[in-house]
């Protein structure tokens, strides 16, 4: 079976636009070749800063052959029809097709199509263009003299040359002929830019790899990270430090270089004063280094950082590496100047003092000075919103009430939401915005702050993901949740909603944060009640807007408990949509699980299931239910025993879930297990006393009301 090799190759392509481009090209490929007849065994991509490269192995040479027929109209069908089954069959005219004829239906139309099946060169010459010229790059460009007319190319970056091959191993591969643009496909490619730029000529993929490989190219992006990261330790150990891994920089720096050289660089032991934060981001940022620490120092940092260089230099790399240290210390120079700078007194002290009287501030800290401007200068949160000032008094109050119901000392709380955006106005957040809050927590510290109070300055933004850690200490949680309720009564309230796959403002996370705060804090609170504080500061949030938030949690617990592995039918069961204690609602989902899973909980969920279908069944036939159960009817002893169990189960289960003992209720219902089963073996609901089947339907009825007090049994699967 013959294989296929194919590579675009490029000025340098965006690092971060690699690694799905080359998937984007196996995908688009590989469809169109199965849409086209072809099949094939196996295809995989690889990627370089200059190239994209497409191996698939085992590729039909050729087409089949296609015969089949289309049934068309019926002779005598009108015209438009007849129309419509020759655009449908690609035929001229009527005269093309067959007359078949069906003993039932009469005469009608049928197109015999045969299509010869067709090389697998000349589909994969037509594809090709096609594919390229409409490849979906985020961005893209156009360049030379062609560039001017119309329709002309557009690549993410220049594209130099097309390399496509096609052949078995037994045979010479050919090269499948196509042009775009000016630029000819061939068997041909070019080595690293500096240390092997000549002509490569090319058969197959295995040969292609190990002569680029002779050529300075490593072209599997996994087997460079490999290189990168092992020679990275390799030289931090030897230079007794730790390399300080980052996967998100290992996977962009593999896209800067073809063939990865590890050098290590230094800096001034001065800057060591800075936050390891900051040095890190500084570095990464500005020089895609990692850094590297002391070995066994935990967060300590060194003075020596790990560079990957695209080339072999003659002196062993020390120019290079003494030339990225001259970039780094100057960027680290203005780290160390912003630190500094965060630390002393604002120029316009003078200014904030109107805003520091506002929330209590101390204009000595500077910390407060940096909450005193940021509401002095009027910085905008949401134009419907208000401004961050409005937005900080919004969450001071909120956490201030919150905090006795989640243990936090509530002028801890209060103090820790004034400064909980502050350090938005520093200048290292300015420089790195994904340090809010770190440093806010660092600069709190530094003025004395309580422990619990810069904590929670970090710790409000969190959780921001799934797989991100959930706020324990009391102060941090009430921040937190005023924080994301705030933002979410606020978003509803101006009528600002998540919409499809749309949320501009992150509200889907600020929910399922709030979610994962409570459940795993294990803190009981009623949702409507915090809707109701939240929204008292805003005009317009109704107890239409309240319900509506609501069921928005209700959907992010679900998927939150869904991914705890939860099944959605007990979620489904115990949510209602008054349902407003999330803690409540895993609690009972956790006990509901449970008693499922015995045998007293299977049979009665089957007893229940029955009672219910009887139960709608009759009232869709509108039979009478007598209002409540009169034992004076009973006629079976099975009737008696059933009516005794459900008064007894409703009552215990009742007080239980009273205590929020949800496993003590389940244990109250499954009392019910065996009368329930006698009642169905021996009593047949449907009398033909009016007034007993009645009163057995009410009993019915009994049956779904205590059960219904854990759950609604019958959106139980099973």
């Amino acid at each position: 079976m013959p294989d296929l090799l194919l590579e675009l190759r490029s000025e340098e392509i965006p690092a971060r636009m690699q690694r799905k481009a080359a998937g984007d090209l196996r995908k688009m490929l590989t469809d169109g070749l199965v849409e086209a007849g072809l099949t094939y065994e196996a295809a995989r991509e690889y990627w370089t800063p200059r190239r994209l490269a497409l191996d698939i192995r085992g590729l039909t040479a050729r087409s089949k052959d296609i015969s089949e027929e289309i049934k068309g109209p019926s002779t005598t069908a009108p015209e438009q029809a007849v129309q419509g089954f020759l655009r449908k069959a690609g035929l001229s005219s009527i005269a093309e097709a067959h007359v078949h004829s069906d003993p039932k239906k009469g005469d009608f139309y049928v197109a015999h199509i045969s299509k010869p099946g067709r090389a697998a060169e000349e589909i994969i010459a037509e594809l090709v263009p096609g594919i390229i010229r409409n490849f979906p790059w985020p961005k893209s460009m156009r360049w030379g003299p062609a560039s001017a007319k119309p329709g002309s190319l557009r690549w993410v970056r220049p594209l130099q040359s097309i390399l496509c091959t096609f052949g078995p191993e037994t045979e010479e591969p050919v090269v499948v002929d196509f042009e775009i643009d000016g630029i000819r496909s061939g068997n041909t490619t070019y080595g690293h830019r500096f240390l092997a730029p000549g002509e490569i000529t090319v058969r197959r993929f295995d040969d292609y790899v190990s002569k680029l490989e002779a050529a300075k190219v490593v072209l599997d992006a996994d087997r460079r990270k490999e290189i990168i990261l092992a020679d990275a330790r390799n030289l931090a150990f030897a230079n007794g430090l730790d390399l300080v891994e980052d996967d998100g920089l290992l996977e962009e720096v593999s896209g800067l270089v073809e063939w990865p050289v590890v050098l290590m660089g230094e800096f001034e032991e001065a800057f060591l004063a800075i936050p390891a934060e900051v040095i890190r981001l500084t570095i990464r940022a500005n020089q895609k280094c990692f850094v590297t620490r002391p070995q066994g120092e935990g967060e300590t940092l060194s003075n020596r950082f790990i560079l990957t260089s695209n080339i072999e230099a003659r002196d062993g790399g020390k120019e290079i590496a003494h030339g990225n240290g001259k970039v780094v210390r100057a960027r680290l120079s203005d780290a160390l100047y912003f630190w500094t700078t965060d630390q002393g007194d604002l120029p316009d002290l003078g200014q904030l003092e109107a805003s520091a009287k506002k929330f209590g501030l101390d204009l000595k800290k500077p910390l407060d000075q940096r909450m005193a401007r940021l509401d002095h200068l009027g910085v905008t949160f949401h134009a419907k919103l208000g401004t961050q000032g409005e937005r900080v008094e919004r969450i001071q109050r909120l956490a201030g009430e919150l905090a006795p119901n989640v243990g936090a000392e509530p002028a801890l709380a209060a103090r820790a939401a004034v400064l909980a955006k502050a350090d938005l106005t520093t200048e290292v957040v300015g420089e790195f915005p994904e340090l809010q809050g770190a440093m806010g927590r660092k600069y709190a510290l530094l003025q004395g702050e309580h422990p619990s109070v810069a904590a929670a300055i970090e710790e409000h933004y969190k959780p921001q993901g799934p797989s991100d850690y959930v706020p324990s200490d009391p102060v941090s949680v009430a921040v937190a949740l005023a924080d994301k309720l705030d933002t979410l009564v606020g978003f509803w309230a101006i009528d600002e909603k998540p919409t499809g796959s749309k949320d501009p403002y992150a509200l889907r996370r600020a929910a399922l944060g709030v979610v994962r705060i409570l459940v795993e804090n294990r803190i009981q609170l009623r949702l409507t009640s915090l809707f109701a504080k939240a929204g008292a500061r805003y005009a317009g949030g109704g107890v239409e807007q309240i319900r509506d938030l609501l069921a928005f949690f209700h959907d992010r617990l679900k998927v939150y408990l869904r991914d705890q592995g939860a099944r959605h039918d007990l979620i489904d069961a115990v949510i209602t949509p008054q349902s407003d204690d999330l803690l409540q609602i895993v609690r009972r989902v956790e006990a509901l699980g449970s008693f499922l899973d015995t045998e007293d909980g299977k049979n009665l969920l089957a007893g229940t299931k029955r009672a219910a279908n009887i139960l709608a069944a009759e009232e869709k036939k509108k039979t009478a239910v007598a209002e409540a159960v009169e034992p004076a009817l009973f006629k079976e002893n099975a009737e008696k025993s059933l009516f005794a169990a459900v008064n007894q189960a409703e009552k215990q289960a009742g007080e239980a879930i009273q205590n929020e003992d949800f496993s003590a209720a389940m244990l109250a219902l499954s009392a019910l297990r065996e009368p329930v089963d006698s009642f169905f073996e021996g009593v047949l609901v449907n009398d033909e006393d009016l007034a007993v089947r009645a009163n057995r339907l009410a009993l019915l009825t009994r049956i779904r009301a205590a059960t219904g007090q854990v759950a609604d049994f019958s959106k139980i699967a099973g």
